[in-house]
């Protein structure tokens, strides 16, 4: 009765390791290794769990966007399983060969513009503001004002393009048109 017993839990483990082994290896390993990681000096770590981090986060954006195609796949928990264990196992580096590979060309060949709005904090409340001329300065000083000029001009075309409005017009006159 007791061998019964260790073989139905046995069975069971086996017919739901992935279960069992989805939320070890996706999250707690990964969540330990992290904490480690930030209380290191060196910064490969990091990399290494950040892109982790990245990856897992997409794809959980894909198996909740897909949820109805996933269902159909008896194969998927098997197959994030194993893609997961690639990912997170040190010695294989996967996160860091599919973000390299994969997700930095397509994110960084397709960026067109510039974000000169980024508007960095200030050190403390004596120093000068940053605000935005302060990041457009920066922008004109390394890209020289030509270019500065250039991504103004396409972003004004972008803007008639796709919309009506426009942030700034001489020519308007502000009416209320509503009146109550």
């Amino acid at each position: 009765m007791g061998g019964s017993g260790a073989a139905s839990f046995l069975k069971l483990v086996a017919t739901n390791f992935d279960l069992l082994a989805g939320p070890v290896v996706s999250l707690l390993y990964p969540l330990y290794a992290s904490i480690r990681a930030i209380e290191s000096k060196s910064p490969i770590d990091d990399q290494q769990w950040l892109t982790y981090w990245v990856l897992y986060s997409m794809i959980t954006l894909f198996e909740l966007t897909f949820a109805k195609l996933i269902e159909w796949l008896p194969f998927w928990s098997y197959a994030k399983l194993i893609f997961t264990c690639w990912l997170v196992i040190p010695q294989f580096s996967g996160a860091a060969y599919v973000y390299e590979h994969y997700v930095r060309p397509y994110l960084v060949t397709r960026q067109k513009s510039v974000n000169i709005w980024y508007v960095p904090r200030k050190k403390d409340m004596f120093s000068k503001p940053d605000d935005v001329l302060t990041a457009a300065e920066k922008y004109i000083q390394e890209h020289g004002a030509e270019a500065f000029e250039d991504m103004i001009r396409k972003s004004r075309e972008t803007t008639t393009k796709t919309s009506n409005y426009t942030f700034f017009n001489d020519n308007y006159s502000y009416v209320d048109e509503h009146r109550y």
